[in-house]
């Protein structure tokens, strides 16, 4: 078995740089998703490293990459230029840069897992490293909440719903079933050893019970969804309703206990012992369903049943499948009662909000209530206003800010459709849509290999960022680098699955192009004099040496910037001169952004230097026009300094940039009938709205 492993690895070289990428999205998923900048952006450098060392030491043929691969490859780099270039009509450009290098970020991961043909073996590798990993993490989750105190439950469910570690419900939700269906599909395939099929589908148990404790509605409306998507689209439909079965079983067996947790803790009663019941029934569940799908498996494998059996027994499971959707869509006819009357209540509670719902013990049935009608509602305004470009990348706050209805105030329009459509217009869509369908041909490509294993692999691969695609249609998961960087991998990997086996030719002619360091090989024959193939070769590891440069310089100055700038507000009180300081290297560092202007500003604030306060904060506008935070501060602190009709135009033009902003209004009102501005005062009421928001 090693030494199978080890000739796969000699095969497929690229397993090894895509390996330590699974590391760092598996150190992600510990801590935030990955979604701060901090996080991420050295995070992106590695992943750069990582590609440009495969580059170099393996080298790439690009003729010998399907053209769907190629396709999907040139849209996503075309997308990612259009996105920096989104910086230039950008409100926010500091936002727009680091949206942008997110998207690069995204780029070299597919690139990184897509470029390099995968075998069966080294693939299921990759993937089953992948899903142990998360499988272990959501381990050690439970185990932690099954010893935390009542407070400690409270703080990692708040409102009842598990974020812990994302911090995030619906991310975090969204982090163990991007794995759930990876495992849930490759544990179907009998190329697999008997054990490992049991530890898949346990694990697919483990990670779905401890979903459940997000509460997520997003996961809950994804999951009919998918199963949809996997049967009417993947092959190997009755070994997929063989598996799904015992695994909903496990599932639903500890639904009840996980789910009376949130009830302990909303309506009060014994949240630890709640708690501790759910962990115990989670993790019982897994291991009884890995005991029973080992048992299967080794009783298939030690059976090896005739082919005419084997075909009899999948017409069975087949029929047997078809008959339990049946069932189950009539017995959820019935419990739903009228279902014209549930597709109405449906509509109204997602146009409405009826946001009061969010702390109900009925969450995942309670209906739609958010803000997210309002949230499409103004990106779609958006879009039929910048239809060809867009806003710009992650620019998406300010417009919500001045066209929405609710008291939020969101960075992102919540859905992966409408972000792209509305930041980077019809353009950037069709370079997405172009790209991602290109990427999916080679996927299902993957999917007809003649490897059984690679066909379970891609197929496994592929429903994971399906996964993401799905619940990313009505949530901020392109944002979080945590998620988004996963589900490129999953489908990089389907789609090296896709490439074809090396010839006896091309692996001949492979051997001088790897001499050339970094060289990309087209594959086209020497023409003309000796001397031309080699400077075509020194020119393109040059402008390569020059491309990754500018990737890395731009993945690291906004990650230096805002390094300093945290460090900045963690010395002021005790070194003012110091954090000022850090505060101006951060500026140089990120010419686009306006953060470093009010942080600096807010200190001298705190000093009692107004005149320094102001200038930081007109700095900040110069580079942000429209930050309506900015512009009150400005007014409150012209109208200190006794300045009333700067004060007056200043708070009036923060209204209208956030006209729901009901301290901005109160503030205004003040100076309107002869007060002054306590900005002392103001500051604290702002801070405790955004202790109010978090």
């Amino acid at each position: 078995m090693t030494g199978r492993l080890r000739e796969a690895l000699r095969e497929a070289p690229a397993t090894v740089p895509a390996l330590a990428a699974i590391a760092l999205f598996v150190v992600w998923a510990t801590d935030q998703a990955g979604y701060p900048v901090t996080h991420w952006a050295p995070g992106a450098v590695v992943v750069l490293a990582l590609f440009a060392l495969a580059l170099g030491v393996i080298g790439l043929r690009l003729r010998e990459v399907p053209v769907a691969v190629r396709v999907a490859l040139a849209c996503l780099a075309a997308y990612t230029a259009f996105s920096f270039l989104s910086i230039l009509w950008a409100g926010v450009p500091g936002d727009a840069w680091e949206g942008a290098d997110r998207t690069l970020l995204y780029l070299f991961v597919f690139a990184l897992f897509a470029c390099w043909r995968q075998r069966g073996a080294t693939a299921a590798l990759l993937l089953g490293v992948w899903i142990a990993a998360i499988a272990g993490l959501a381990c050690y989750v439970v185990l932690h909440l099954d010893v935390a105190s009542d407070s400690g439950l409270q703080r990692m469910l708040p409102n009842a719903r598990l974020v812990y570690p994302s911090g995030y419900a619906n991310a975090n939700a969204a982090q163990w079933l991007m794995a759930f269906w990876p495992a849930l599909l490759l544990a179907r395939s009998e190329r697999l050893h008997w054990s490992a099929r049991g530890l898949l589908a346990g694990a697919a148990v483990l990670l779905a019970g401890v979903a459940l404790l997000s509460q997520s509605r997003g996961s809950f409306y994804a999951t009919p969804v998918m199963l949809v998507l996997v049967f009417a689209l993947l092959p190997g439909r009755a070994r997929t309703f063989a598996l799904l079965v015992p695994v909903a079983g496990g599932v639903g067996a500890s639904a009840p206990a996980v789910l009376r947790v949130g009830d302990r803790l909303l309506n009060g009663g014994n949240a630890p012992a709640a708690m501790h019941a759910a962990a115990h029934a989670i993790l019982l569940a897994a291991v009884a369903v890995a005991l029973l799908v080992a048992l299967g498996a080794a009783l298939e494998a030690r059976l090896a049943l005739a082919q005419g059996s084997a075909a009899r027994v999948r017409r069975g499971v087949g029929a047997l499948a078809v008959v339990t959707l049946v069932a189950v869509l009539v017995g959820g006819w019935v419990a739903a009662g009228d279902p014209v009357a549930r597709v109405r209540h449906g509509w109204d509670t997602f146009k409405n909000g009826h946001a009061e719902e969010a702390n109900r013990g009925d969450r995942l049935t309670s209906g739609l209530g958010s803000s997210r009608y309002d949230l499409y509602r103004v990106a779609l305004d958006e879009l039929l206003a910048h239809p060809l470009l867009g806003i710009g990348v992650d620019n998406f706050q300010e417009q919500y800010l001045l066209h929405g209805r609710s008291t939020e105030t969101p960075r992102y329009p919540h859905s992966v459709e409408f972000r792209t459509l509305a930041e980077t217009g019809l353009l950037g869509g069709a370079l997405a849509l172009v790209g991602l369908v290109a990427a999916l041909l080679a996927g299902a490509r993957a999917i007809r290999a003649p490897d059984p294993l690679a066909r379970a692999v891609a197929a496994a691969a592929l429903a994971g960022f399906a996964y993401w695609v799905v619940h990313g249609s009505f949530d901020w998961f392109f944002e979080i680098a945590g998620l988004g960087a996963p589900a490129f991998a999953l489908l990089g990997l389907a789609c090296a699955l896709a490439l074809p086996e090396p010839t006896a030719a091309a692996s001949t002619a492979a051997a001088p192009a790897a001499a050339v360091p970094a060289a990309v090989s087209t594959g086209v024959g020497p023409r003309g004099p000796a001397g031309r193939p080699r400077a075509r070769a020194r020119l393109g590891v040059a402008v390569l040496a020059l491309l990754a440069l500018a990737a890395g310089a731009s993945l690291v100055a906004p990650w230096l910037s805002q390094l300093k700038i945290e460090s900045a507000a963690r010395v002021w009180s005790a070194a003012p001169a110091s954090a000022e300081s850090r505060l101006r290297t951060a500026e140089r560092l990120n010419p686009l952004s306006d953060e470093a202007y009010l942080v600096a500003g807010n200190i001298a604030l705190r000093l009692g230097q107004l005149a320094a306060a102001d200038h930081d904060f007109a700095l900040a506008l110069r580079r942000t026009p429209d930050d309506a935070y900015a512009t009150l501060e400005r007014g409150a602190i012209a109208s200190a300094r006794g300045e009333r009709s700067a004060a007056l135009a200043l708070l009036a033009r923060t209204v209208r940039l956030d006209p729901r902003y009901a301290l901005a209004k109160h503030t205004l009102r003040q100076v309107q009938r002869g007060g002054r501005v306590d900005i002392e005062a103001l500051n604290r009421s702002i801070l405790l709205e955004a202790k109010q928001l978090v």
